[in-house]
C-alpha cells in the first residue's frame, strides 16, 4: 500500500494536509473521501483502519484533517460545520483535478452528517456511507452542555473534548441550528449504508433509526454490536472497513483490473508501513490479500504467515500436479487433500541430533485420497506428488536476486 502525505487549499485558500492512500501495485477502481469525527483529525485510528480495508480491496481514500485541526492551517475556533462541508467539496477537487472524482463518500459521527451535506453537492459521489452519524448536527450541543451558558453568554467558551482544548464560538452553534439533515437525506437520491452501534453512548442508535426512516432507498443498515463510539477496538473498524466495501461494489463502477499487467516484473507485491506492525498488504499475480503473523509472535492473525503461505503453495501444487497425472490417465481419483505443515526439526538421518545447528527447515505433507483406487495407482499418486513444481524447487538450490527500486 502506498500513503502520500497531500496538501491542498480551502475556500479560504488556507492549506489543507491529508494522507491519500492507494492500493498495492495497482491504480484505484475508485476513489473514497473520509470525514472524520468532531474535533479529531485524520489519524484516530478507526479511521486508518477502514482506510486500509478499503484499500485492500482496490479503493484509494483519501482521509485529511478539517480547517484548524490537526497539520491543516486555519483557526479552529472561526470554523463551523458550513466549513467542514466545504473542506469535503475541495477535498472532491482536489481528487478530481490530480487522480479521479471520489465516487464514495465515508464520514464518522458529525463528519458523517458533514458526509451527507456534500455528498448533495458533490455530483460524482455515488454512494454513503455514515458510522455513528447524528440525524441533527445539533445534537454537538450535548458535548459542550456544561460550556453552552457561557458561550451564549460571552460568545465563546474553552471546552475541554477528549482532553483537548477547543475555543468554540457562538457562531459554530448557530451555525448548526441552520442545518437540517433530514430534509437533505429525504432529497439525496443517492445510496447510502448507515452503520451504528447499538452501544454507542454519544451519539444514541436513535438517530440511525432517523437517517434511515428519511433516506429513499437503496438503503441499508449495519449494527456495529458491541463498538463504542470510536471504534476504538481494531476489529471493528476493519469489519466497518470490509463491509463498506462489499456494499459499495454493488453501486460503483468497478474497472475489471484482472487483465491490467503488474507495475513490477514480479508476480508479487507485499507493502508494510511503518506503524502496521506485522499486518502485510499483498497483490498475488490478479488477487489482493493480507499476510500476518499469529498474536503469539506480536501480530494481529489477520492473515497467513509468510511460512503458511510457502505451505500454501507446497499444498495446491501438489493437489495440482496430482489430478493433472490422474486425469491423463483416467484414474476414479474424486478428490485429493494435502495437509502440510513447517517447522525446523533434525533430519531424518541425524547423527548429531543435540545440536540445535542440525535442524533443517522441514515440512510435513499428510495426503488424504478419496476414490476407488487400488494399492498400487495409490503408491504412483504419492511418488506424483514429490514431483510437483513447488516440491522440486523446495528441494533445488534456489537463489533470491535483490534490487533496490
Amino acid at each position: 500500500m502506498g500513503i502520500q502525505k497531500v496538501t491542498f487549499n480551502n475556500k479560504e485558500g488556507q492549506i489543507l494536509v491529508g494522507r491519500l492512500e492507494l492500493p498495492v501495485d495497482q491504480q484505484p477502481h475508485n476513489f473514497v473521501l473520509f470525514a472524520h469525527c468532531f474535533t479529531c483529525t485524520k489519524n484516530l485510528l478507526a479511521v486508518k483502519h477502514i482506510g486500509r480495508a478499503l484499500t485492500s480491496k482496490g479503493f484509494g481514500v483519501l482521509r485529511f484533517d478539517f480547517t484548524g485541526l490537526g497539520e491543516s492551517e486555519g483557526d479552529f475556533a472561526d470554523t463551523n460545520f458550513s466549513g467542514n462541508v466545504q473542506d469535503l467539496i475541495a477535498a472532491a477537487d482536489f481528487l478530481k483535478e490530480k487522480y479521479k472524482a471520489p465516487a464514495l463518500i465515508i464520514g464518522h459521527s458529525l463528519g458523517g452528517a458533514a458526509s451527507i451535506f456534500a455528498a448533495s453537492e458533490i455530483a460524482s459521489v455515488k454512494a454513503v456511507a455514515t458510522i455513528g452519524t447524528p440525524s441533527n448536527p445539533v445534537h454537538v450541543k450535548h458535548l459542550l452542555k456544561s460550556d453552552l451558558e457561557e458561550i451564549n453568554t460571552t460568545g465563546k467558551a474553552v471546552v475541554n473534548l477528549s482532553g483537548r482544548d477547543f475555543t468554540i464560538k457562538k457562531q459554530f452553534l448557530d451555525d448548526l441550528e441552520n442545518k437540517s439533515l433530514i430534509e437533505v437525506i429525504k432529497n439525496l437520491r443517492k445510496p447510502i449504508l448507515i452503520l451504528h452501534s447499538p452501544q454507542d453512548l454519544t451519539v444514541e442508535i436513535k438517530n440511525a433509526q432517523d437517517i434511515y426512516i428519511a433516506a429513499h432507498h437503496p438503503k441499508s443498515f449495519i449494527s456495529l454490536d458491541g463498538a463504542d463510539h470510536l471504534l476504538s477496538n481494531k476489529q471493528d473498524s476493519i469489519y466497518a472497513g470490509e463491509v463498506i466495501a462489499g456494499w459499495a461494489t454493488r453501486y460503483l463502477d468497478i474497472e475489471n483490473t484482472l487483465n491490467t499487467p503488474l507495475k513490477t516484473e514480479h508476480q508479487v507485491v507485499a507493502s508494510l508501513d511503518g506503524d502496521n506492525g506485522f499486518t502485510t498488504q499483498m497483490k498475488v499475480g490478479n488477487h489482493f490479500m493480507t499476510a500476518d503473523e499469529p498474536t503469539s509472535y506480536g501480530g494481529n492473525d489477520f492473515g497467513p504467515s509468510p511460512y503458511e503461505l510457502v505451505s500454501a503453495g507446497l499444498s495446491a501444487c501438489t493437489v495440482m500436479t496430482v489430478q493433472m497425472y490422474v486425469k491423463r490417465k483416467g484414474w476414479p481419483l474424486e478428490n485429493i487433500e494435502v495437509h502440510t505443515s513447517y517447522e525446523k526439526t533434525h533430519a531424518i538421518d541425524c547423527e548429531n541430533c543435540e545440536s540445535e545447528g542440525t535442524k533443517i527447515d522441514t515440512f510435513y505433507r499428510d495426503i488424504k485420497l478419496t476414490g476407488d483406487l487400488d494399492e498400487k495407482q495409490k503408491a504412483r499418486i504419492m511418488q506424483i506428488a514429490d514431483k510437483c513444481p513447488v516440491h522440486k524447487t523446495l528441494h533445488s538450490e534456489t537463489q533470491v536476486i535483490n534490487k533496490l527500486i
